[in-house]
């Protein structure tokens, strides 16, 4: 089926700012609080500053890139461009495992939340039954407006202030005190353990790269995205690092909960009791629900994408259903995967997720540094900076995140790009043609 609609440019900053702020889903940070307090050996916070430092560097690349390349796309766009087309199509492939992973990461959400409210329930009965449910309502084309994301995340900031309040509360007339900034990082052995966490706590930052995808929707793209990026990464940090910096000053030792994953509904009925719980557990669903519905999407369009322009089979990935207009097949086959969140821990699925952003954050860093050394103008002390310093800065602690990432993650997305790779190499004759493009412009708002 042709497309013909041509995208509407009529997101303004206050709708794409709470759009990344959707996807990055901010209720996240408690969700990944007692994993990495573990990993981590109470430092929390620490890995959190850590993780933005990288972030906030790389965010400045995306800015950049977004200038050169306003249009949808992100980083398969800009290595395909800059470096080489192949590289650009493996790039995105990797990257893609990101969309597949996030709808099996809010399955499991919805299980641990609903699974401690209604613990003789199964928890593959809540994850079949989110998967199901954002799956009918993408197949039938219920998309969430900018102006619902702007209310869903204005609910989840409200549970995160009373959750801050009440936390505070607890710290005030409980026995335990305010960790001191002295405190906040570690020293000697843990240093590790800080690193770690940060590689696994880098989850909660994947969305304000999604932005990136929303340059066709956008007004003034050039100038909106850039600023739009900034403020979500910024906005993101300091509600981490302050969440948490409470979390971990009341919570020392997450040793205490009967379940480190799914401390977070524990912390709220010990906080605020059972009144606060229900409200918490709320706020926790429709996080997982608007993030699902989301990045279900997200993906389906862009196997889309992929499959209308012949780098995927057309006549399955590139059907659209003639009612609804939207990609059935592939909603579907994003809602078969994300079934295996039954089978996956949290960490499980949150390290597949940080392979694909990994791997985003270090070539958007790249085309950056590679664009600089092709400069042929004057090369200025603000481009060095800018251009070269700044996403040096950002690749090099990306890639020492990558080198704190477990085991699981690096076989898991080796085994995916190699067979991204082998299909690469099958559609090219053996890399003699070049692949097709993604024609990222022609997808629908």
């Amino acid at each position: 089926m042709e497309q013909t609609n041509q995208i509407e440019r009529r997101l303004k900053l206050i709708h794409v700012v709470a759009i990344g702020l959707a996807y990055m889903a901010p209720m996240a940070v408690f969700d990944t609080f007692g994993i990495a307090s573990d990993i981590s050996s109470g430092h929390v916070p620490a890995a959190y500053i850590v993780v933005f430092i990288a972030i906030l560097f790389t965010a400045l690349s995306y800015g950049k890139l977004v200038r050169q390349f306003p249009n949808a796309g992100s980083v398969y766009t800009y290595t395909r461009n800059i470096i080489n087309p192949y590289l650009g199509v493996i790039v995105g492939w990797v990257t893609f495992i990101a969309y597949i992973a996030l709808p099996m990461i809010n399955a499991l959400l919805a299980d641990i939340y609903l699974s401690a409210g209604f613990p003789e329930v199964p928890g593959w009965v809540w994850i079949v039954g989110l998967i199901v449910i954002i799956s009918f309502l993408n197949i039938f084309g219920v998309k969430i407006a900018a102006s619902v994301n702007l209310l869903l995340v204005g609910f989840q900031a409200l549970v995160g202030v009373i959750f801050t309040y009440l936390t505070i509360r607890s710290i005030v007339k409980g026995p335990e005190s305010f960790m001191p900034i002295s405190d906040i990082f570690p020293s000697g052995d843990d240093v590790s353990g800080l690193f770690g966490a940060a590689a696994l706590l880098a989850l909660s930052f994947i969305g304000f790269d999604a932005i990136t995808t929303l340059s066709e929707d956008t007004v003034k793209p050039k100038k909106t995205i850039p600023k739009a990026i900034l403020l979500v990464a910024g906005i993101g940090g300091v509600f981490f690092f302050g969440v948490t910096y409470f979390m971990q000053s009341l919570f020392p030792d997450v040793s205490i909960f009967n379940d480190i994953e799914g401390a977070s509904p524990e912390i709220a009925q010990i906080i605020g009791g059972n009144l606060f719980l229900s409200f918490f557990l709320a706020g926790a669903l429709f996080s997982c629900f608007a993030s699902g519905l989301a990045s279900q999407v997200s993906a389906s369009r862009l196997l889309y994408a992929m499959g209308r322009d012949g780098v995927l089979p057309k006549r399955f990935f590139g059907y659209l259903h003639p009612k609804y207009n939207s990609p059935v097949a592939n909603i579907l086959l994003i809602g078969v995967l994300a079934l295996s969140a039954i089978f996956l821990s949290l960490e499980a699925a949150s390290s597949l997720i940080n392979v694909g952003a990994f791997t985003a954050f270090s070539f958007v860093n790249l085309c950056v540094i590679i664009n600089f050394f092709r400069h042929q103008g004057p090369r200025t002390f603000s481009l060095v900076v800018g251009s070269l310093i700044f996403p040096s800065i950002g690749l090099a602690f990306v890639v020492y995140l990558w080198a704190n990432l477990d085991i699981f993650s690096i076989i898991a997305g080796g085994i995916w790009a190699l067979l991204g790779i082998v299909y690469l190499a099958f559609t090219t004759d053996f890399f003699k043609k070049e692949p097709p493009q993604i024609a990222f412009d022609k997808l629908e708002a």
